[in-house]
């Protein structure tokens, strides 16, 4: 078996390893860095010399990673952002900043805040490379392990090395095909009717469901969906009911109608969430600030 020796390594072998793990090509690798295919598999037999490990098996149409380079790709990671520290000047330059930055948000915060933060990151970090991921129940594993450099989410995970702010407030409401039936005008007519509701994997009911429960009002639950996305298409055509935020009615909600819960119902925060490794780090300030500037055109 031969030996890993760290000088064999460079900053170009590290990326080119995260870039494959994270496309899952060797084409998609090529044309993201912007060299031939044939360099790319150069290079990756470099690193399989160096590793003793083949590092990525045929998976389909595409390649999968072992075990052995899912490891180092997070390592890598975690490299790259010392090397480009040690690089900088400490003057951050958004425009000259060249990288992956990988946000985790559901649908609710995805398709409301995220398309406005990438228009503004391409204006001013055009080789910055957003990636976004679902991020379901936040994990502390998630942050710890640098899967992701940001969450947005209502639900922070619970950790001594977890920061977090928070972005914006929404409130309930419940929505209905108003072709079907009308609002719900009392608590009797709301737990008589049918509802549709969001629970995520594994079995993970949102955050009103629970206090809903907790209070002993149970509801006629005839459909569970993954995501908030999924709903509209259950609820039109029929007389359910969802009782979701009320800022879903800006996206994939428009053409139904909506109430306010004839029942007291929680707000609902939202949170942008990091690890602290980052608090000081300039250039996770610089990406901070860009949310923090969309949030208020985003919600007005």
């Amino acid at each position: 078996m031969s030996k890993f020796d760290h000088l064999d390594l460079d900053g170009h072998l590290l990326q080119l390893l995260l870039t494959v793990v994270e496309t899952g090509s060797v084409t998609g690798a090529a044309q993201r860095l912007g060299v031939t295919q044939s360099a790319v598999s150069h290079l990756l037999d470099k690193l399989r010399a160096i590793t003793d490990d083949p590092l990525f098996v045929k998976s389909g149409r595409g390649i999968a990673p072992t075990a052995r380079a899912e490891a180092l790709a997070a390592e890598a990671r975690s490299l790259l952002r010392q090397l480009q520290h040690f690089a900088d000047s400490g003057d951050f330059d958004p425009a000259r900043w060249q990288a992956t930055i990988t946000v985790a948000a559901n649908d609710l915060q995805r398709d409301l805040l995220l398309p406005a933060l990438a228009a503004r990151l391409r204006a001013q970090a055009p080789d910055l490379i957003l990636r976004i991921i679902p991020s379901t129940i936040p994990r502390l594993e998630m942050l710890r392990n640098d899967d992701c450099q940001l969450v947005i989410s209502p639900r922070p995970p619970d950790g001594a090395d977890i920061v977090q702010k928070r972005l914006f407030e929404d409130s309930y409401r419940v929505f209905y095909d108003p072709a079907v039936r009308s609002a719900p005008q009392t608590e009797a007519d709301y737990l008589a009717a049918e509802h549709a509701t969001v629970v995520y994997e594994p079995r993970r009911s949102l955050d009103l469901d629970q206090h809903l429960q907790s209070r002993g009002v149970q509801r006629h639950m005839r459909i569970m969906v993954p995501s908030f996305s999924a709903l509209p298409a259950f609820l039109r055509g029929t007389a359910l009911l969802a009782t979701v935020p009320g800022l879903l009615a800006r996206q994939t909600f428009t053409g139904l109608a909506s109430c306010v819960p004839p029942l007291a119902c929680p707000t609902l925060p939202m949170y942008a969430i990091w690890h602290a490794r980052y608090q000081q780090d300039a250039a996770h300030r610089w990406l901070r600030a860009q949310l923090d500037a969309v949030v208020g055109p985003v919600l007005a």
